[in-house]
């Protein structure tokens, strides 16, 4: 009997990211510092406003872009980022800032389209795109700029065919922001040719050394060709939650709208609730950021000190993306060592694309005492190495 299956679902494979998890399975013991996602938990009060919200009766279906007090909440916190977008009009939420940004594409994108993506990048982003039927044109950003995407290199692979330009500030893997001077330039791109952008904003809060999100949709005649992509995930440790949102072109946020009725109908209600408390709790979030700091201070001074590795200094997220060409092997081999001869849980640089090749992704998602030993644990592997 054939495969009753598509081309694009045959198309779809699994992810480096999972297969790396998956390999570490059979290595107990092993300290995690590759895992995308919050070790805090969630905060008690937005725990218990979601249980609040099933003990009220709060189980049904509600509107499927949200209720619209999760809609105004989102409103008024971007309107302090200088966003200003309707909560009736203008904004969904969505099961997690993937959800909001398979919507987008799935609305905007036709066969053929291409997809500007910074690279190294999550290559979640290739994947959605290509199943759209887009084409990811990948736009390589460098170490010396601090991975920062800059405008002159998306300029240079820009075609008649260019239709989006993905935005991830702050940046999974390499912790790098975008600073105001480089969304007024890709801006200016943007509105010269003709471009989307979808921006994802999901470690916006993460921020450090008194740098300040700022957001392309903010910028003059940008909102009607932007679509802003946010989640509570990591800046309230609600992962589990599945609560993102999208904002900005009317136009676009309509067709999400309806294309959620006719996917999932409508994000956990009583997850919606939980969300509306958190926004009513952003301090909660500046205290996880700054157990973050200290982490990353922890791990890229660790970094530095060892032997065949450097290590920028991220200004976002919660990931350092270590230089490690020196050690001589693929990122591919030095990550599967990490696992196998020191028992420590990394990512390849490879696996965010081509210009990821000699980096590895390292989150700092993790306890102190943990990033302590795995530091100690991954000097005892270079060293052995003989460098």
């Amino acid at each position: 009997m054939g495969t009753f299956l598509n081309e694009r679902a045959l198309n779809l494979k699994q992810g480096a990211i999972r297969a790396m998890f998956d390999k570490a399975r059979n290595f107990p013991g092993s300290i995690n510092l590759g895992i995308g996602e919050p070790d805090l938990d969630t905060p008690e009060e937005v725990v218990e406003a979601g249980c609040n919200a099933l003990r009220q009766g709060k189980t049904h279906y509600t509107a499927n872009a949200g209720v619209i007090e999760l809609r105004e909440k989102i409103s008024q916190y971007l309107s302090a980022q200088n966003v200003d977008v309707d909560p009736e009009t203008e904004i969904i939420v969505t099961t997690g800032g993937m959800g909001a940004l398979a919507l987008a594409l799935m609305v905007t994108l036709s066969p053929g389209d291409e997809v500007l993506i910074q690279d190294p990048q999550w290559l979640n982003y290739y994947s959605q795109v290509r199943f759209c039927g887009g084409v990811p044109v990948p736009v390589p950003v460098y170490e010396e700029y601090g991975f920062r995407l800059m405008a002159e290199d998306i300029e240079k692979r820009i075609t008649p065919k260019s239709k989006v330009l993905m935005l991830n500030t702050p940046n999974n893997p390499t912790g790098a922001v975008l600073e105001y001077e480089d969304l007024v330039a890709i801006s200016n791109l943007a509105k010269k040719y003709n471009l989307l952008v979808i921006t994802d904003e999901v470690y916006s809060t993460l921020l450090y050394d008194g740098m300040e999100h700022h957001s392309i949709i903010s910028l003059p005649d940008m909102k009607d060709r932007t679509i802003l992509v946010n989640s509570f995930s990591k800046s309230f440790a609600m992962t589990g939650w599945r609560v993102g949102y999208a904002a900005g072109s009317r136009a676009i946020i309509d067709k999400m709208i309806k294309l959620q009725e006719n996917l999932v109908a409508c994000v956990a209600t009583s997850s919606q609730y939980a969300a509306i408390k958190a926004l009513d709790t952003l301090d909660r979030a500046s205290e996880m950021t700054e157990i973050y700091r200290e982490r990353r201070d922890l791990i890229v001074e660790g970094l530095n000190s060892i032997k065949g590795i450097s290590c920028l200094k991220p200004k976002g997220s919660f990931y350092v993306f270590p230089n490690i060409k020196a050690l001589g092997k693929t990122s591919e081999e030095v990550a599967n060592e990490l696992l196998e001869k020191a028992g420590v849980i990394t990512v390849p640089g490879s696996a965010f694309g081509a210009q990821g090749e000699g980096y590895l992704r390292i989150s700092y998602a993790n306890s102190l005492e943990n990033i302590k030993e795995a530091l100690n644990r991954i000097e005892k592997y270079t060293k052995e190495l003989a460098l």
